[in-house]
């Protein structure tokens, strides 16, 4: 049996193999059906079926090839509202070309809240914020 805390990481390590994968299908079923996906550019794909249809989109286009750096699983700070709801904070990149260091200006800090439903854990809410020098 897992614990909470592995299960957690246990989504976000899958979260990043789908996208390193390019696979749309597989990254949609790690959210909640109502969920919410909040771009680093402040656009909210709601909904597992449009955060599916978007990442199709992107991973077929603009971000075929690309690459999320580091392990989210791993370097995630997790802590629990309530047993069955978590938070978790991580900073992250990506590579355009698909290395396995990120871009210049393509690091993140990454706020994801999961729930449990029916055992499994699931990403109800998704924010990114891309990291940037305020002085600038």
């Amino acid at each position: 049996m897992t614990t909470p805390e592995a299960g957690v990481r246990a989504v976000l390590g899958k979260l990043t193999q789908a996208w390193n994968d390019g696979d749309a299908t597989a990254y949609g079923r790690l959210f909640t059906e109502d969920a919410d996906y909040v771009t680093f550019f402040g656009a909210n794909f709601p909904g597992r079926a449009g955060i599916e249809n978007s990442h199709r989109a992107l991973f077929e286009g603009p971000l075929k090839g690309s690459k999320l750096t580091g392990r989210l699983d791993a370097a995630a700070k997790v802590r629990f509202v309530r047993p069955d709801v978590a938070v978790a904070v991580v900073g992250g990149g990506s590579s355009l070309t698909g290395a396995d260091t990120t871009d210049e200006g393509r690091e993140s800090t990454v706020t994801f809240v999961l729930v449990r439903e029916d055992g499994e854990w699931l990403i109800t809410a998704f924010q990114n914020t891309r990291v940037s020098d305020p002085r600038s």
